[in-house]
């Protein structure tokens, strides 16, 4: 392992994919003195960044995107063949989808490594960005067929709605390699970081990635299941999480009880671990549990939602507040909020939405089964029980007394333990959280 606290060296970059991680990518490695141009196969969106328009909702990254535009480090193009000739180093970001076996499908990454090998320069470094199953930096140095280009893993660990500054502090850079001098060229790319660089193997690197996000949904599906206990013997989860998260071993992070994990990596990426496991040999029992009970979690909220109403389900109107599946990004993809309330409208329920990030009318197949709202007010109103799924501040400064006043019901299921209990109360409302006594 390296630590790097040099002054970064300029280096020529083409990012393929301008996604929550390539458009991250490209911005802060541009931030950072270097020459980055995005690629993407969409002229629309391609257009949209040249005017500075952003496809997605990510604290600071316009900024970031403003920067590189305006001083020149920075640009767009759909013509990826034209522009990789004289770049050192090819950021592979495309999307790696899951396919109905759980397995990633490799598609996209096959094509551009065929499509571009032909067209890049000798001893350029491809960089695999995109989350890939373990063997995958072999499979694109296959589709390459070129023995003069390296091949690098480099997994991102983006949160999004703190990408921007993930990248540029993060907690470490994992660079894996069978070529030691195209690692330390990469890792040349983040000197000026402040953080360690670990240099390994492909295969652990592209492990480290699956086994954090892994780990990490392990922690959420443990803590949830700590709170039914909690629920069952009449503890407060969350003095509990307080308790254990003086223990240096354990720690506070993502010991927070919800309604479920959810969002574009954690469903992938542990269901990918079980896969790559079982293609091994080995049976990954403990992870399947972590998904069967944040399976339970979804179920354990509608219970929830069904007890508040005080009677069927079938008739009944529920108000969501929060679509997205967290705070600070406009991402609906695989959102807990989402599945509940597919849960709430096949039991009969009519489904009213508000999010901050989510206009009505928005053209989403994900949104069906709901009606959005323009505001949590309109939310509310004839509502039988309101359920906060997405952790956004604006919900602690509303009105209480007004939501209790616009419900037909009068109770709260606070999915995400975000309001004050006493100030619910305080309204003439009934509080049910999560874990909480």
């Amino acid at each position: 392992m390296t630590t790097c606290h040099n002054d970064p060296v300029s280096a020529r970059v083409a990012v393929v994919g301008t996604g929550y991680v390539g458009l991250t990518t490209a911005a802060a490695l541009a931030h950072l003195g270097h020459d980055v141009v995005g690629i993407d196969i969409d002229a629309a969106k391609v257009e949209r960044l040249r005017r500075g328009e952003l496809p997605i909702l990510e604290a600071g990254l316009d900024e970031l995107v403003a920067e590189g535009v305006a001083a020149g480090r920075l640009r767009f193009t759909t013509d990826g063949i034209g522009t990789v000739g004289d770049r050192r180093f090819v950021f592979l970001c495309v999307p790696t989808p899951q396919g109905a076996d759980g397995a990633a499908d490799l598609s996209y990454i096959q094509e551009a490594a065929r499509t571009l090998g032909p067209h890049l320069a000798s001893d350029t470094v491809v960089v695999n960005k995109s989350t890939v199953p373990v063997g995958s930096a072999r499979v694109v140095a296959a589709e390459l067929r070129r023995d003069d280009v390296s091949v690098v893993s480099n997994p991102e660990f983006l949160r999004e709605g703190s990408a921007v500054h993930d990248f540029l502090k993060p907690d470490r850079v994992v660079i894996g390699s069978d070529d030691r001098a195209a690692a330390l060229d990469t890792a040349e790319l983040y000197s000026s970081l402040n953080a360690p660089i670990m240099i390994t193997d492909p295969a652990s690197a592209e492990t480290i990635k699956y086994a954090s996000n892994a780990f990490l949904a392990t922690k959420l599906s443990f803590i949830n299941a700590v709170a039914a206990v909690c629920e069952a013997v009449g503890a407060d989860v969350a003095d509990v999480v307080t308790g254990m998260g003086y223990d240096t071993r354990i720690g506070r992070e993502f010991l927070r009880p919800g309604p479920g994990w959810g969002g574009s990596c954690f469903p992938k990426d542990t269901l990918a671990m079980v896969r790559i496991a079982a293609d091994a040999g080995y049976d990954f029992g403990l992870l399947k549990g972590v998904v069967e009970v944040n399976d339970q979690q979804f179920d354990r909220v509608v219970d929830k939602i069904r007890r508040g109403v005080a009677g069927p389900l079938e008739g009944a109107t529920v108000a969501l507040w929060g679509l997205t599946f967290k705070a600070r990004t406009d991402d609906l993809r695989d959102s807990p909020a989402l599945e509940v309330a597919e849960r709430l409208s096949k039991a009969g329920a009519k489904v009213v939405a508000y999010d901050p990030t989510v206009e009505p009318g928005r053209s989403d197949p994900s949104l069906e089964s709901v009606q959005v709202t323009a505001t949590a007010l309109e939310a509310v109103t004839g509502a039988d029980v309101l359920a906060v799924m997405t952790e956004w501040d604006q919900f602690r400064w509303v009105d209480l007394g007004e939501v209790a006043e616009a419900m037909s019901g009068a109770t709260v299921i606070d999915g995400r333990n975000l309001l004050n209990p006493t100030d619910v109360r305080a309204a003439g409302l009934r509080y049910d959280g999560i874990g909480r006594s």
